[in-house]
């Protein structure tokens, strides 16, 4: 098995990556949404809007 990241052989310690530094940019793509999937779907946009909504409205 290959690196997702930079495709040399992976770690066994580190599956799927071969080191601590590629499943740390892969950590970092994911938390910054590079991993997402956009969607045209006009109700996913009005329920992410309504969910925005009631969390702001919570008292913290």
């Amino acid at each position: 098995m290959t690196c997702p990241i930079c495709a040399k052989d992976s770690a066994a310690k580190y599956r799927p990556f071969c080191s601590k530094r590629c499943a740390d940019v892969d950590l970092g793509r994911w938390l910054k949404g590079g991993y997402a999937i956009p969607s045209s779907d006009p109700d996913d946009i009005e329920a992410a809007f309504d969910a925005m909504e009631e969390e702001a409205q919570k008292p913290h």
